[in-house]
């Protein structure tokens, strides 16, 4: 299904009946990733599984910004007329989560892994990586997360979503930042998953699926 949004088109897909749950994929992903974990949350949520702009088969676009997606994650929650929703953001998704819910009180929950506050939030090695792919490749997915995100610590304070912030041990994210961002959002409780890495508990596995099912239902 697609929806009109800020002048593209957001594909999503559905799985399940209960709450609204929207669930976004990290950098170069789409909303398959989620395909087990959905299996197993649709007993209980209404999941909507989304492409953002430019990622699957969601409008491609020229460049990319995470406050754009933001506006883009605002708008569908709008235009579905959607309330009370929780929204998982992995990656650079859980930036975009983070973006929308300081400003959307349409997400009364928030859960989001690997997310960094800025470009020096991904350890070092895997940033010289990015710039030397964008060397060849000039993909506007790799420039996005070499330039972005920058989000303040007035803009976690905004957030008034029940939060859950998680990462892996072994994440690419700096566990520096990774605390900074549990630390700032009001309220937000923080748990490390021991010998995970950046994806291992998410993409195609339904670890991810019982962690949100455990925090969302309480």
């Amino acid at each position: 299904m697609f929806a009109e949004v800020n002048g593209i088109r957001l594909f999503y897909e559905t799985v399940g009946e209960g709450r609204p749950l929207v669930m976004l994929h990290g950098n170069g992903e789409d909303h398959t990733i989620f395909a087990e974990a959905a299996e197993l949350l649709g007993e209980r949520f209404a999941c909507y599984l989304l492409d953002s702009r430019g990622h699957g088969q969601s409008t491609p676009v020229s460049e990319l910004h995470y406050a754009d997606m933001a506006e883009d994650l605002v708008a569908f929650l709008d235009e579905l007329d959607l309330r009370d929703v929780t929204v998982y953001g992995f990656s650079d998704g859980g930036i975009v989560a983070l973006l929308a819910a300081a400003r959307c009180r349409r997400i009364a929950t928030l859960i989001v892994s690997g997310a960094n506050l800025t470009p020096q939030g991904v350890k070092a090695g895997l940033r010289l990586r990015f710039r030397i792919a964008y060397l060849f490749k000039k993909d506007p997915k790799i420039a996005l997360m070499l330039q972005e995100p920058h989000i303040s610590d007035e803009t976690l304070r905004a957030i008034r979503a029940r939060t859950l912030v998680l990462a892996g041990s072994r994440d690419i994210i700096t566990p520096r930042q990774t605390r900074r961002l549990a630390a700032t959002i009001p309220g937000a409780e923080l748990q490390i998953l021991e010998g995970e890495d950046h994806g291992s508990y998410i993409v195609h596995r339904k670890r991810i699926g019982e962690l949100i099912r455990a925090f969302a239902s309480e």
